[in-house]
Order: structure tokens, then sequence, then C-alpha cells
């Protein structure tokens, strides 16, 4: 069925990389866009900020939140070949970082090239924090925002799309005793240089990218480094083991913390350590946006959601750009920008939202099959290559 309101005002929210390619994409098809972001620059989590949250756990809900996840060392896993937007190559510019997995800096710089070459900063109101986005009408959007926390500002949309990123509220683990463990723990979110643990023993929770980075980074300067994982199935540990420093161990997962110190793993043995850095990856988090229970978070999964950025109840005017994850992620957030923009403007019609509910179910039902987690819900990874195609074929029909 074709969709007969009129979408011209669409406010996003967030100016990342998401942001930055969706306001491109929504101008270009003749939309008047409106980026709220609550920094004053463009990047979103690319933008290095030195300092940490008061709690370094980010759990206390009152803590000023300090948006960026990145540390110091941090270089993209990713090389710069894959790293760009379709029609912008990641290039190489002279006098800045031209290493082939170049450091998260020349990752900022890209975007802020961006932004400057497709013009899009005159869309962006800086330092202006979304504090509630909520349904006027089956169409319209309701959006109040707070610039440098003095002058509120209420307006109606008639679309919202939601660039926030998902690499700032931390998930922490949950293993028996962490509330009596006596030693430091912090959150990989939190985590900027590896000086204040010299000379401890560290155990990190989780080995994927930030895991592996920061453990091997610590071996620099702590006693050991201790890794604790669900899956033994380590690049540092087992696909490099000639170049593993000596001060660096693979464990299971973690069975119990004592008062004393001590750190059970499921294997039966233990260690006494100092710190505890939290690797455990990050929660979807939209505390601005008011859907009526329309879309939820559960167990780290955003639904239901049509192919990752429509909910089908409130399409098009609610979408979301960038969820998806161990993906290529400028190219994902360029191709669902251009399907965003495309739908608004008309020159792409979604499905009805009966089809695309049971196609959302559909999706459930297949992974719940084939035992994965609701928490995968939005890992791309091979599926990439199924995707990439109807991505392309929706916004370019």
């Amino acid at each position: 069925m074709k969709e007969t309101a009129k979408f011209s005002k669409v406010a996003v929210i967030g100016a990342g990389a998401a942001g930055l390619v969706a306001a491109r994409e929504l101008h270009r098809e003749g939309l008047e866009v409106v980026v709220f972001e609550q920094s004053a620059n463009v990047g979103g989590t690319w933008v290095y900020d030195p300092h940490v949250e008061s709690d370094p756990l980010g759990l206390d809900p009152n803590r000023k939140v300090v948006h960026s996840s990145m540390y110091l060392s941090l270089r993209t896993n990713l090389p710069r070949e894959l790293m760009g937007f379709l029609d912008y190559p990641f290039g190489m510019v002279g006098g800045r970082d031209c290493r082939r997995f170049p450091g998260h800096k020349e990752v900022a710089l890209y975007l802020e090239d961006f932004a400057a070459e497709f013009d899009v900063l005159r869309f962006i109101r800086f330092r202006t924090e979304v504090e509630y986005v909520g349904m006027v009408t089956k169409n319209q959007w309701f959006v109040r925002s707070c610039s440098d926390k003095i002058n509120n500002r209420e307006e109606v949309y008639d679309a919202v799309v939601v660039c926030n990123g998902h690499h700032t509220q931390p998930r922490i683990a949950q293993i028996p005793g962490i509330e009596i463990w006596p030693g430091k723990q912090i959150h990989s979110h939190n985590y900027r240089v590896p000086d204040s643990f010299r000379d401890e023993v560290v155990v990190i929770i989780g080995n994927s990218y930030s895991g592996e980075d920061i453990a091997l980074e610590l071996t620099g300067v702590t006693k050991q480094v201790h890794i604790s994982a669900r899956s033994r199935n380590s690049d540092v540990l087992v696909t490099n083991p000639v170049d593993v420093p000596y001060n660096i161990f693979l464990h299971p997962e973690i069975k119990s913390l004592c008062q004393d110190g001590t750190v059970n793993f499921e294997d039966g043995t233990s260690i006494v350590a100092d710190s505890i850095i939290h690797c455990t990856g990050y929660s979807y988090y939209f505390p601005f946006l008011d859907t009526k229970g329309i879309v939820t978070v559960n167990d780290n999964s955003v639904g239901p959601l049509y192919e990752h950025v429509f909910p089908p109840l409130l399409a098009p005017s609610l979408s979301f750009v960038g969820l998806p994850w161990q993906a290529i992620p400028f190219v994902v957030c360029e191709l669902q920008s251009k399907w965003i923009a495309h739908t608004l403007s008309r020159k792409a019609i979604l499905p009805s939202k009966n089809d695309m509910m049971e196609a959302v179910k559909d999706f459930y039902a297949r992974n719940e099959t084939a035992g994965q987690p609701r928490r995968y819900t939005h890992i791309l990874g091979s599926h990439q290559g199924k995707i990439f195609p109807l991505y392309e074929s929706i916004c370019y029909q």
C-alpha cells in the first residue's frame, strides 16, 4: 500500500557517522533536515575525549555521561579501504595518519572532511541535547531539546531518524560476589591509557576487539593480564601464540569473586587480582524516545524492526541508522540512510505493516531455531553479503 502522508521536516538525532550521512541523504531528497548534536563536534564516538565518567562502571544514572569510548591507542580494525562512504573514499591526506589501519583521530578528521565536503554542518545544532521525542500523531513527532542546558525548544517533525550510536551505555558482567570484591572495576568505556594499572594483576572480561587491544597494551605495564572469555578462540592467544607476551593468560568465564580479592574461574583455577576491566560491550539506549511501548530493547535487541531500520507500526516516520554490528559500519549507515531518504521522499515504498511485521517474526524465528541469542539480533557478520544487495536494490530502484 502506498504511503500517503507527507514528510518534509526530519529530525536526526546525533552527528556521528550515521547522523552525518543520514543528513546528507535526506537533504539530497529535498527534505528539510535538523541534526541534534549534544557535543561541540561532529564525529560521535570517534571524537577522543580524555575525560572519563565519575562512575567507572557507568551504572550511576546521575553520572555525567562521556559519549566517546575511544582509548588513546585505538586504531581501526578495518582497513581504510573499507572505512569510507561509498562515494567519498577514506583516502590518504598528506601530513596525517596514512597507516592502512589508522588511529581514531584520523577517522574523526575524515568525518569532519565529509561534513565540510557535503555542507552538512549548516544542518547541525551543536551543544543541543534531545530530552524527549514522542508521538503527536501517527506521522508527527514532538521533539524537546535543550541547548547548553539553558534554552529549551519544543518542535514538531514529520519524521525522526535515530542516529545516537551504541557505544555509550556500558553492559556489565553479572558475576556472583561482584558486589563484595574489593578491587578496582571499570568498564572499557572509561579506559583511556594503561598507566593507572602499573604493576597490577588485571583481569579483563571479554576477548573481543577492545578486550584484546587493552590486554596487549597492559602487558607493558602490569605484572599479569588474565583474559576471561566465553569463547577460547582468541586471535591474540591462539592465532599468534609466538607473539604472545609472557605475562598474558587466557581463562574461561569467571565463576565467582571473593572478598579477599580472589577471582575463581569455571575450570577450577583462581588468582588474586587488583583490577577488573569489563570489556563486555554496550547496550542500545534511547532514554529520550517514547514510543508508548511499540519499540523496546529486550536483551539488547531493538525491536520490532524491519531490516534493522523501520519499526513496522511507526514506519516510515521513525527509523534507526547504524544498529548492526560486526559490519562495515559506514557503508551500512549510508545504505540505510539512502533507503530512509528514498522512503520519506516516496521514491521507495515499504511493504505493508503486516508484511513487515511478518518478516520480523520470521527473522526472529530463524535466529531462535539456529540457537542465536537474542542479544545477537543486530549482528551482521556473514549476513552482510545478503543485506547489502537488499539495501542497494531498495535504494536504487
